[in-house]
């Protein structure tokens, strides 16, 4: 009975007209959203209102959340829903943002001793396994703003978010068939461990050499490259990309075809420009 009158709030939710305010921010701040089709366009912006209604923004280090903020971030996490049936990052409650990278303590066991030693580490991003997403939003507004470097903040943590759903961040998210799983395996261990041994010799990587950290990091690296960087993807790592080809049910490389219209590129100038006039809008409305 829950699961049905979720379904029927989130079909309200979705069926409301998405604001023109909303559409700019996406326009501006998500280049990528302009290489979906009309009808991913519109999945999109479905799937962006009902994370936004769901999910909580909050601030820290004295950043204020805004609209831009939710829409940047949401548009980026709601892209790897596309195509697929959804629970919207189930266990998720809160995006916690902070102005630019933050200093998290971490806990670790001394090899040595044994003892629990506490580290301080400066972070751009993190995903826990129960609760909340932390983003730097500089980050996550750099990371939206280059589609072909291969590096989104936003695209990895919230790839984390989908490895982490059955409760273990190991790079094997829930698959549609149990059957399937047997090739994930096997083409993604292969990958990564000839990852790791490339990064070991210290020879030169087309995937972010972040990725040989371990099998997590691996999943969430190839998630960016795969959307952002996918006929070189294709190209080198053919099996890989088959592998997230099905996960994801998209084809990015079709996105990226010379005779599809493409959106016209909006200059770091404009996009500030546009930005400042999104704030000034903000604040006339709030009096």
């Amino acid at each position: 009975m829950f699961e049905w009158w979720r379904n029927r709030r989130r079909a309200r939710i979705k069926a409301r007209p998405f604001p023109d305010a909303w559409r700019t921010i996406m326009d501006t701040n998500v280049p990528y959203s302009g290489r979906l089709t009309p009808s991913e366009r519109a999945e999109l912006e479905g799937h962006v209102q009902v994370f936004i209604h769901e999910k909580t923004f909050i601030g820290q280090g004295g950043l204020e959340i805004d609209d831009e903020i939710r829409v940047t971030v949401a548009a980026q996490a709601c892209l790897l829903l596309l195509n697929r049936d959804t629970s919207y990052y189930p266990y998720l409650k809160t995006i916690v943002m902070y102005p630019s990278a933050y200093v998290a303590t971490t806990r670790r066991q001394d090899p040595a001793t044994g003892a629990i030693v506490e580290e301080e580490v400066v972070r751009l991003g993190e995903s826990w396994l129960r609760g909340q997403v932390v983003l730097a939003w500089d980050s996550s507004l750099h990371g939206a703003s280059d589609i072909t470097d291969g590096k989104n903040l936003v695209l990895h943590e919230f790839a984390h978010q989908l490895d982490q759903r059955d409760g273990h961040s190991d790079g094997a998210p829930v698959l549609e068939h149990a059957s399937h799983y047997v090739a994930w395996a096997r083409v993604l261990s292969e990958e990564y461990l000839a990852l790791a041994e490339d990064v070991a010799d210290n020879d030169p990587t087309f995937l972010d050499r972040y990725g040989a950290t371990n099998a997590a990091e691996f999943f969430a690296v190839a998630t960016e490259f795969f959307f952002e960087r996918p006929a070189k993807f294709e190209t080198l790592h053919p099996e890989l990309y088959e592998e997230l080809k099905g996960f994801y049910r998209q084809d990015p490389i079709a996105r990226y075809r010379s005779d599809r219209p493409q959106p016209a590129p909006v200059s770091p100038r404009e996009r500030r420009a546009r930005r400042r006039a999104h704030r000034r809008r903000l604040k006339k409305k709030r009096g």
